[in-house]
């Protein structure tokens, strides 16, 4: 990927991309949040490849220093890295409309999932259509974690913090935060001694690669992205309108309906889970399976795994599972509306305070990220972040991998490490014959992702037909 870019930096003048009109953004963002499936692995390289690859509406270092960005924050990752170039290129109005797009398309579908779930979900077609959407995604988060390593792990340095933050959250089951603090640490000690090591440009060597500049990086070359420069009294600015948007309806459900109510509870849970949900749905799913079921009793036992697997077949980010909980929350305890009604306004406070404070995060940091980008030890801390994320992502796909192709696990310990094994026998074949099928399309023959998520839909409806007869 890197020579293309090599080649590309040098094409002639007339080759330099134009700043894209707000409606022409609007409706790439709009595309990319309905093609977003896969998780964050997916959605990010998709974003790379429509907005640095194709469009070059921001440059490979500028993404990725973005990226590494959004890695520390609470909640999407993704989300925040397309309400950061949003924001870069069209102010505030441009952030809000790439971070809803984002979401909306998938709280949509995952509304309606969640719906016919209530309603339907011993349905057998449903099943059927699941079964092969989820082999389909495996192989779309696969191809997702090989896009992504090869732009990020370009050294050995690199390759060696992700297998290490691979190592801490499979065997020692380290905390997503305690990694990516342990990562920054690394690369900022590795920017003093060797600085070399940790450059998201180069290979191995003090010499950064040759890089197409995008959009964005020639409009902070002419001073046309004033509103990116610090400032106290924008941030303040900032706070005192993000702060209420975020929890005032929290505020309200505690006012009408009193602390006691399921709305009051889910706003307040919710709300925390905002800001503690590090490395995304898998790292905070076994801590909200707990609450919801044991703590709340909103849920049966095994739901939040289907929430899980409903969210991995629909576009956005995968935190949109607590949707699915927010749903069943609000269905199961109405406080007097239709169980539909209130199912639905569950779903719609669980997305407000999810979501909310991704924008105050990216609006209220973003101008200080941009104006540390020129310090080394930064750049160098948030490179090993990147590659350490690798490995974490590494870790998610093998988690995923081994829920959709085994029926059961066991516990294995091992020198007091505990390591989750698949049972051999409780292969399902048929998820791996489709699985194997749709990698082989996306990776062998470069097939897109829909026409490969409707076509292992439609074999997955005919192998349970086959099944049945």
């Amino acid at each position: 990927m890197m020579s293309t870019i090599a080649t590309t930096a040098e094409a002639p003048a007339a080759a330099t991309p134009s700043a894209p009109r707000f409606a022409e953004a609007t409706k790439v963002w709009a595309r990319i949040g309905l093609l977003s499936f896969g998780g964050p692995a997916g959605q990010i390289a998709l974003m790379h490849k429509e907005l640095v690859e194709e469009r070059r509406w921001i440059g490979e270092q500028r993404f990725l220093h973005a990226l590494n960005y959004c890695m520390l924050l609470p909640g999407p990752e993704a989300q925040q890295l397309a309400i950061y170039i949003g924001w870069l290129m069209h102010r505030t109005a441009g952030g809000l409309v790439a971070g809803i797009l984002f979401v909306l398309p998938g709280a949509l579908v995952m509304l309606a999932l969640s719906i016919l779930y209530a309603l339907y979900h011993d349905l057998p077609l449903l099943a059927a259509v699941f079964l092969g959407v989820k082999a389909a995604v495996l192989a779309v988060v696969v191809e997702a974690l090989l896009r992504i390593g090869r732009r990020a792990l370009k050294n050995a340095a690199m390759v060696a913090t992700a297998i290490a933050a691979f190592a801490g959250i499979y065997l020692l089951h380290l905390p997503f935060p305690l990694i990516i603090l342990l990562a920054g640490l690394a690369g900022w000690i590795g920017s003093r001694r060797a600085p070399g090591l940790f450059t998201t440009g180069g290979h191995g060597t003090n010499k950064p690669a040759p890089e197409a500049k995008g959009v964005i990086d020639l409009m902070f070359e002419r001073g046309a992205l004033a509103h990116s420069d610090p400032s106290w009294r924008r941030a303040v600015r900032v706070l005192a309108v993000w702060l209420p948007i975020w929890l005032g309806p929290v505020l309200l459900v505690w006012l009408l309906t009193g602390s006691s109510s399921v709305w009051t509870q889910m706003g307040a849970f919710f709300s925390t889970m905002a800001v503690v949900t590090f490395g995304g749905a898998y790292a905070v799913l076994a801590y909200v399976a707990q609450a919801a079921v044991e703590g709340f009793g909103w849920l049966a036992p095994g739901e939040m795994v289907d929430g899980l697997g409903l969210a991995e077949t629909t576009p956005g980010p995968l935190i949109l599972v607590l949707q699915f909980v927010g749903f069943l929350a609000g269905y199961r305890a109405p406080w007097g509306l239709d169980p539909l009604l209130a199912g639905c306004l569950g779903a719609l406070l669980t997305v407000w305070v999810t979501f909310a404070p991704c924008f105050l995060w990216i609006f209220l940091g973003a101008p200080y990220v941009e104006a540390l980008r020129s310090n080394k030890a930064i750049s160098a801390a948030l490179a090993a972040i990147t590659a350490a994320v690798v490995g974490v992502i590494m870790n998610l796909t093998l988690w995923f991998a081994l829920h959709v192709l085994f029926r059961e696990m066991r516990g294995l310990d091992l020198f007091g490490i505990t390591l989750d094994l698949p049972v051999f026998a409780s292969l399902d074949w048929r998820t791996a014959l489709l699985a194997a099928g749709a990698m082989i399309a996306m990776l062998r023959f470069k097939t897109g992702m829909l026409p490969t998520l409707a076509v292992c839909a439609i074999v997955g409806i005919a192998i349970a037909q086959l099944g049945a007869g």
